[in-house]
């Protein structure tokens, strides 16, 4: 049988038509990567060239929510007068290094300890920084073996990570105990007898003070350790040891500094975050200042700052206030006078304040700032002002992807939220009717009309943090997960911490807690005192900076160049002068906000001598510490970059010049000309200033200021 098969009709024509279809898509996928990759290009070359055609470029690509903003890319100038004015180290502390190791006949922890002491951490990230560090000490006065503290903000906490629980939800085990090895004996848990008797409360408990001395531990703490083996320390007002101990232990005072600036590492997942985050702020090429609000219900309700808020903040600190005074926090009236406590420096610095001092004192608006410090109370209209000064204010959420924050909280629970909810499907409550009848039996006429039936409350007229204020007199416990929240406070803190140290510059808003205490910001303030003294650190008198701001309260954008010389000359005296008030004031409270001079040395030179009068260092309590400093061994020494200031009289000259022409301008653009943002001004790396009268001022600060003492 003979197959006929059906002839293809135009067969050529459809196969060139599907050829050159299929060309088609070809070239227009070469234009498309073609259009992407000169897209690219430009944005690569709107970034890195420098021209005036790109010199007012605002933005970068970036998947964060920070877009950097710069008004001059060139760094040509950072050698600058003004730069080393803003940015440069105290040359006078230079010769102060960290050194913390055991000095003289330092024992090694015995293999026999008197039995194991159990500690239980309340507080927040500051308060648990110094407790960790005093259970230290405190092991090894009474020859104990130190079981890894709890921390109770996260043991507490429902729906966190199970991985990472207790003191591992913060810090690294591993490194607490290796790092520690020659000092103290430290195992992770109890033995398992010993777990049975906590479990049973069967181990005897103290509830320590923060001011505990030495002797009440020796005395009270070690019998009744040497009987039962083991004792439970409950420390919940951050720390449970004096801060200044007798001169026989002052190696304890170096253990505290191993403690905090070398034991205590936070876990891989945070360290990780922090790093990336200041690689990010780094990327930009730029020095940056962190900044510490300091402004927190508990230390605003403490100090008595309620009136300089409005509204339900002032109500929400008064609440506070009249919880503490009730539990003998805080010995006073409930009603206070807010205004006379901010002149007398005990209310913190509001962020527009710190913006002005900054504008002041000469850096410009594209200056980064780094928000540290949590929540600043009362919500982010209070950074406002902050954020048109300067057009490079950061936090942590602008630097982070959700994912991010995620992986270093670990994996969590869903957790189910058992607040009322409205429910759009339900149909608001009807009035039931009476029955015509018994309206008219009901008496004789006329008669008032029946009560109306309570309204009911809709459940978003009460909810929300704040909404408790109108409906009762007792705060509500928290919820779930607001003790979710409370624990990643913690790990907020540790990141902000880490950026807080590194930066180039630091500023405190407030260095006071909620209980009177040192903070935050005193911690970070110490910390960058041992790791690198001469680090630019603005340690501000409130009370005058408060009565400089009252000067020109009516026209704060209009300073002229009298008030912003003062302001300078304030901001720079107390670069050092603040540092002599901080050991008189703060050390006494936390002796991690003043490691000096027990976990320091003196390298170099001795500190330069000094014949003008006015040296902030002249017959000051500071300078004798510093006198009396030890010398550092020969390794340190020879370390490289070991900078000491030789000189006397060039360092007092170009260290200390805070003098300016005290001419006036009449031109009041001139004299406000750092409180606004200008077109063309420096840059926060120092470059010059669009105002010729300005550059000359800053000039004339820093180089002759000193021939006109």
């Amino acid at each position: 049988m003979n197959w006929a098969f059906p002839t293809k009709i135009g067969g050529g024509g459809e196969g060139k038509a599907v050829v050159f279809r299929s060309k088609l898509k070809w070239v227009g996928l070469f234009g498309l990567v073609l259009s992407a990759f000169s897209l690219f290009t430009h944005f690569l070359l709107a970034r890195y060239t420098d021209g005036f055609a790109v010199s007012e470029y605002k933005s970068s690509i970036t998947i964060f929510s920070w877009r950097p903003i710069f008004e001059n890319a060139d760094l040509s100038t950072a050698q600058t007068p003004l730069y080393r004015r803003l940015w440069s180290p105290i040359r006078n502390l230079e010769s102060i290094h960290p050194y913390a190791n055991p000095r003289g006949n330092y024992v090694a922890p015995n293999s026999q300890t008197n039995g194991y002491v159990f500690v239980r951490i309340r507080g927040g990230f500051h308060e648990i920084r110094n407790s960790i560090c005093d259970v230290v000490v405190i092991a090894r006065l009474l020859n104990a073996t130190l079981v890894i503290p709890e921390i109770q903000s996260t043991t507490s906490s429902k729906g966190i990570s199970t991985e990472f629980k207790s003191f591992a939800y913060l810090y690294s085990e591993d490194q607490f105990i290796a790092a520690l090895a020659q000092d103290i004996k430290i195992v992770k848990t109890l033995p398992k007898n010993l777990k049975g008797a906590r479990r049973k409360k069967e181990i005897p408990s103290f509830k320590v003070a923060k001011s505990a001395s030495p002797f009440f531990y020796l005395h009270h703490v070690l019998p009744v350790l040497s009987r039962h083996s083991v004792v439970e320390l409950v420390v919940p007002d951050g720390g449970c040891l004096q801060a200044q101990l007798p001169p026989n232990l002052e190696e304890n005072q170096r253990l505290r500094c191993r403690v905090a600036f070398h034991a205590l590492r936070f876990r891989d997942e945070v360290q990780e975050l922090a790093t990336k985050i200041l690689y990010r702020i780094r990327s930009s090429g730029r020095p940056y200042i962190a900044y510490d609000p300091g402004m927190t219900r508990d230390a605003l309700a403490y100090h008595g700052c309620a009136e300089l808020f409005q509204d339900v903040h002032t109500e929400l600190i008064q609440h506070k206030r009249a919880w503490m005074i009730k539990r003998g926090m805080v010995k006073g009236n409930l009603s206070v006078d807010s205004a006379q406590q901010r002149l007398n420096g005990l209310c913190p610095l509001m962020p527009e304040e710190i913006g002005i001092l900054l504008r002041a004192y000469g850096y410009s608006s594209d200056t980064i700032i780094y928000i540290a410090g949590g929540e600043v109370f009362g919500g982010q209209k209070k950074l406002i002002p902050l954020h048109a000064m300067f057009e490079n204010v950061l936090d942590r959420t602008s630097l982070t992807m959700p994912w991010e924050l995620n992986k270093m909280y670990g994996r969590e629970a869903n957790l189910v939220d058992k607040s009322p909810k409205i429910n759009s499907n339900l149909s608001p409550p009807t009035k039931e009717e009476k029955e015509p009848n018994a309206w008219k039996i009901s008496g004789p006429r006329p008669r008032p009309l029946p009560p109306p039936p309570p309204r009911a409350k809709n459940p978003y007229n009460i909810e929300g943090w704040w909404g408790w204020v109108a409906e009762s007199d007792n705060e509500p416990e928290s919820t779930v997960v607001e003790l979710r929240i409370n624990a990643h406070k913690l790990l907020w803190e540790a990141i902000d911490y880490a950026v807080c140290v590194d930066a180039d510059a630091f500023v405190p808003g407030f260095d006071r807690d909620g209980k009177g205490n040192s903070n935050f910001a005193s911690l970070v303030m110490g910390h960058r005192l041992y790791r690198n003294a001469a680090s630019r650190t603005f340690r501000i008198d409130r009370k005058e900076t408060t009565r400089l701001l009252d000067e020109i309260s009516e026209h704060f954008y209009q300073a002229n160049r009298t008030w912003i010389t003062s302001i300078r000359r304030s901001l720079r005296r107390n670069l050092v002068e603040g540092i002599t008030k901080e050991m008189i004031k703060s050390k006494p409270m936390s002796f991690l906000s003043f490691p000096i001079p027990e976990c320091s040395c003196s390298g170099g030179n001795a500190p330069p001598s000094v014949n003008a009068s006015s040296h902030p260092l002249v017959d000051s309590p500071l300078r004798n510490v510093l006198e009396a400093m030890d010398r550092c061994p020969s390794w340190i020494e020879g370390g490289g970059g070991m900078a000491s200031p030789t000189g006397g009289d060039k360092v007092v000259k170009e260290e200390y010049d805070d003098d300016v022409d005290e001419e006036e301008s009449d031109s009041p653009a001139a004299a406000a000309v750092l409180l606004f943002r200008q077109g063309g001004e420096s840059n926060d790396g120092g470059a010059e200033t669009g105002n010729k009268e300005e550059t000359q001022m800053e000039d004339q600060e820093e180089l002759e200021g000193g021939e006109k003492r």
